[in-house]
Parts: structure tokens; sequence; C-alpha cells
């Protein structure tokens, strides 16, 4: 009987995130619609896109440093995007976070508009969906934020950051280059150590490991077998990998946040692997300098 609740318990669980994987793609299939239709210039599958009922809003910031907030109907829009133009209008989306409560979405995406070859702005974009019973997902509300500085003009591989932020990360330690290596991790970083006393936050971290930075090298871990993880809005990582420290073969694994400066260490755990066939052995050694303190 617990066999069989368990299997049911499982099956519930998978079919439920299936649902939501499938319910993700398909509100991130209308909104793609909709830009794929404004570089067409095909103003019916832009406003098929849409509720009939759909605003429009704009916040930006004048010269003065007054933000302002318009808004309007899709009319004008679908009329503009339908409208000839010499100028390919081309949003290029770089991230989507999804969230979905029953008929309800959101999407947060942040893009680059371009017309045709030129960079125009960027910003992020706050689309709410709602879905009908017979029409699916459709746009009921967009507000974005338009900016021209800091504007990304072309796409990044995200785990290719990543790998050269650890890598980095690693090299700074090895060279004592303390700011590289505290500014790589977020201010509320946690750093676990080999030690079950050794949980840090990063700045008691910093603290602690003065002494070593005031070498030629604080420590030198050379990693290895990495492997990168990201979150499907894209804002999250983890990983995991081996590194060839001066205790032998480690094994170091972590979260990544990204912020506005690039990806950031969030949490890093440090561990001493042990071959199986030397855990008896290994075990028995923590128990005798457990009992000497």
């Amino acid at each position: 009987m617990k066999k069989l609740f368990f299997a049911i318990f499982v099956l519930l669980r998978v079919v439920g995130w299936a649902q939501t994987t499938d319910e993700r793609a398909a509100v991130i299939a209308t909104i793609q619609q909709m830009f794929d239709g404004m570089r067409a210039g095909d103003s019916a599958a832009v406003h098929a896109a849409f509720d009939p009922s759909a605003q429009l809003q704009t916040i930006f910031v004048l010269r003065s440093g007054t933000p302002l907030l318009s808004g309007e109907g899709i009319g004008n829009f679908i009329t503009a995007v339908g409208t000839p133009h010499e100028k390919v209008f081309d949003e290029r989306i770089w991230s989507y976070d999804v969230r979905i409560d029953g008929n309800l979405a959101t999407a947060w995406t942040e893009y680059t508009f371009f017309l045709g070859e030129n960079m125009s702005h960027c910003g992020v974009n706050a689309i709410q969906l709602f879905k009908s019973a017979e029409g699916g997902w459709k746009i009921i509300h967009i507000t974005d934020t338009r900016r021209r500085e800091g504007c990304r003009t072309e796409p990044y591989n995200d785990k290719t950051a990543i790998n050269e932020m650890l890598d980095a990360w690693h090299h700074a330690a090895a060279v004592a280059d303390e700011d590289a290596f505290f500014g790589s991790m977020t201010a509320d970083a946690t750093y676990l150590g080999t030690d079950a006393t050794e949980r840090w936050l990063r700045d008691d971290m910093k603290a602690w490991s003065a002494k070593y930075f005031e070498r030629e090298s604080a420590w030198a871990f050379t990693p290895k077998n990495r492997q990168v993880y990201l979150s499907a809005d894209g804002r999250m990582a983890w990983f995991e990998e081996l590194l060839d420290t001066w205790m032998g073969a480690c094994r170091g694994s972590g979260v990544l946040q990204k912020t506005a400066e690039g990806w950031k260490i969030r949490h890093y755990n440090l561990a001493v692997t042990v071959p199986n066939e030397v855990i008896k052995g290994f075990i028995e050694l923590v128990k005798n300098a457990t009992e000497k303190k």
C-alpha cells in the first residue's frame, strides 16, 4: 500500500511539473508571437497575441530626472506595426522569468530594441497574460522601461560567463587578490569550509582570511570537471566541480546569482573527498581526533 501511495505521489508530481513546463512554453510562445509579428510587420499576428482590452504602459525618465508613466490601448501600436516602415522593429529578448498561477501569468523579460541594425534603447518588459477557455494565453498588459545606457547588443552564453568567473575567482585566491576574490561574492554570500565549524558569511571570511591574503598566494585550488546548471528564468545557477588542492582531491559546489554586475557567488561548499576503500580508516581517524579534543 505504501509503495502504491508513493508511486501515485511521484506520478502526480511528474504530471504537475510537465503541466507547468507546458504552460510556461505556451506563455513564452504567445509573447514570441508578438515580437515575431513586429519583426515581420505582421499586424494580424501581433493583434492575435493580445486580449482586446490590453493596455500598454511605458516608464521613462526625462533628462531633468523626472520619472514619467505613459499609457494607451493597443490600437496605435498595432497600426504602427502594420504601417510600411523602412527599418525592422526588432526587439531582442535576452531572458524570460515566467510565473504562473491558474489563469494568470506574468513574464519579466530583458530586452534591447533595434531599428534595423541600429540599437534604439533597452530595458525590461513586465508582461501579464490571461488564459481563456477559448483563446488560450493572451497578453492583457505590458509595462516597459526604457534607457539607452548599459544596453546589451549581443547574446552571450551564461555558462561560459559563469565558468570564466569561477576560474577567475579561484585564480584570485591563488595570487592573493583579495578584492577580486571577495568582489566575486554577493554581500550575503555563505562559504562552507571543510571543518564543521567553518561557516562564514562573506565579510566574516574576509576578516578570518586577511592573514592569508597578505601572502603571495592565499591558497591555490585548481578546478576541473565542472558542471553548471541554470534556472529556467536565467537568474540563478548552481554548479559542482572537482578541485586539486594541498588537501588532495576536493569537491566544491555552490549557488550563483545574476546581478547588475554579472554572475556572483551566493553560496559555496568545499568538501574533502574520501575514497570508499579508506572510509573506515578515515572515520576512525576523525573519531580519535575528536576524542582528543
